[in-house]
């Protein structure tokens, strides 16, 4: 297993053949895999056709199922995302792309006024089984618009999941379980770690659960909820401090594993969250009024957020220093062991 991904994912019992991949190729296979196993299954999107997507993701499907199943469109955020609601509508699976996160906003009209509210709005009639899969976070080097991580404006929304692997393996399991789902979706691919290592993964289809959290090391002194790239700093973090330390990789972001998050704080007494969006308002926010408002009487310390800052995302050349990284982590667990804020 890559150094990236240093600690194994509990629920990652390979039987059968498995092969070692990174995780953009861990989405692409699982594309692959529910196109062929249900005809329902479509994808649409700029450049998702001939060149494969921007990054790849979608490779080889134009090909092997045809411009009626895989629909290449023009630039247009607003209309890919219409279009995705009218196909659910008329009984497709689809999984609209969008290319980047901040991309995403010319379209937010569709998200807010079609895609989140069809089911109520019918009182049930009508359902959406789709999946709008979305390259969002920093890490790249990109410009303004690519680096995106604003994931509260959907997981503040409610008739959506939001979900975010943070590693190959989960990304296959919660990419099938999320297209197999009968609502709609958001899939936040941290493009970050689309390459950034490898993990062995089972050939075969499976799926994993689109509302638990993920417990990927046990501890007793403190708690670190995290998500997407930013697992692995965690991690890195753990291995630095003099501290037992539990992380929790969130993964499902809307609804929260609200269970899993109180059971961790309550038994450690101190939390720290971790995640690369805006301070104010970001996720962490949520979930230190959750701690705070369920389990303030079993905390030794405040809850510390270690994050992005207040600001718009910066150009490459300063990007490193706005990203929170292991050594970020790293101060704000320290600063909840000794009670230094």
């Amino acid at each position: 297993m890559s150094e990236i991904y240093p600690a194994p994912d509990p629920d990652n019992e390979i039987e059968g053949e498995s092969e070692e991949i990174d995780l953009v190729t861990a989405v692409n296979r699982t594309l692959h895999q529910e196109m062929e196993r249900e005809a329902s299954v479509r994808m649409i999107g700029y450049d998702i056709g001939p060149i494969g997507g921007v990054f790849r993701a979608t490779q080889g499907l134009l090909e092997e199922y045809g411009e009626e199943r895989v629909i290449d469109t023009p630039l247009t955020e607003n209309g890919i995302l219409g279009t995705a609601v009218g196909m659910a509508m008329a009984g497709e699976r689809v999984v609209p792309e969008i290319q980047f996160m901040g991309f995403s906003y010319p379209a937010f009209g569709q998200f807010m006024y079609t895609m989140v509210k069809m089911y109520d709005r019918t009182a049930g009639d009508i359902e959406l089984p789709m999946t709008l899969r979305m390259a969002y976070g920093g890490g790249v080097k990109a410009l303004e618009y690519h680096q995106e991580s604003t994931e509260t404006y959907y997981a503040h929304t409610p008739g959506v999941r939001v979900v975010c692997p943070s590693t190959p393996y989960q990304a296959k399991g919660l990419l099938a379980a999320s297209i197999r789902d009968d609502d709609p979706v958001v899939f936040l691919e941290p493009k970050r770690i689309y390459r950034g290592g490898s993990q062995e993964v089972p050939t075969e289809e499976y799926t994993l659960p689109l509302d638990e959290a993920r417990l990927v090391r046990e501890g007793e002194d403190v708690t670190v909820l995290t998500w997407g790239a930013m697992v692995r700093h965690a991690v890195a973090a753990s291995e630095a401090v003099d501290a037992d330390v539990e992380i929790v990789d969130m993964r499902s972001l809307a609804p929260l594993d609200v269970e899993t998050v109180l059971e961790s704080v309550k038994k450690t007494g101190r939390c720290v969250v971790l995640h690369e969006a805006r301070r104010s308002l970001g996720l962490g926010a949520e979930l230190s009024a959750l701690v705070n408002e369920y389990a303030l009487d079993r905390l030794k310390a405040p809850v510390k957020r270690a994050t992005g800052y207040d600001v718009h995302f910066p150009g490459h050349d300063i990007e490193d220093d706005y990203l929170p990284d292991a050594e970020r982590a790293q101060y704000a667990i320290e600063a909840v062991m000794n009670y230094e804020f």
